[in-house]
């Protein structure tokens, strides 16, 4: 199964607002505020994720990590592309990216480029897997 990556985690905390009925707060401003947001200010829209998953595991911690130090490189828009930071690199290179990649919603999906989240695994040297999906997005490429 394809690894994916912290972009999920930043999916994963948007998406559990929506959970919590603020969706119609959330989604015009979550592209503008998200650049902007510090880890500390998602702290109260992760907080819900504490409990695990029934069918995407614990990998909770992986989450806030992603979130803590790889956000800013994988929010809309698409443009550009900026290489993740040497933390960021740290947090994908250990995390459950199967785990995460259960995670993601059609709901995170719009607040993280799934694009960049290719891009950012890439360039911390632990590739998607071609083929393979991570939420509903499937990883473009040559399937060998």
């Amino acid at each position: 199964m394809a690894r994916l990556f912290a972009v999920c985690l930043v999916l994963l905390a948007f998406a559990m607002a929506v959970a919590a009925d603020m969706a119609p707060m959330m989604a015009p401003m979550a592209a503008h505020m998200a650049p902007m947001m510090a880890p500390a200010d998602m702290a109260p829209m992760m907080a819900p994720m504490a409990a695990p998953a029934a069918d995407a595991g614990d990998c909770n911690s992986d989450l806030q990590d992603l979130v803590a130090n790889c956000q800013n490189y994988v929010m809309f828009p698409a443009e550009p592309k900026i290489p993740p930071s040497p933390a960021c690199c740290a947090v994908i290179q250990r995390a459950d990216m199967p785990c995460l990649c259960a995670k993601v919603t059609p709901a995170v999906e719009k607040v993280v480029c799934m694009d960049k989240v290719v891009f950012v695994a890439k360039y911390c040297k632990r590739p998607l897997q071609p083929g393979s999906n991570c939420g509903s997005y499937p990883v473009p490429g040559v399937i060998v």
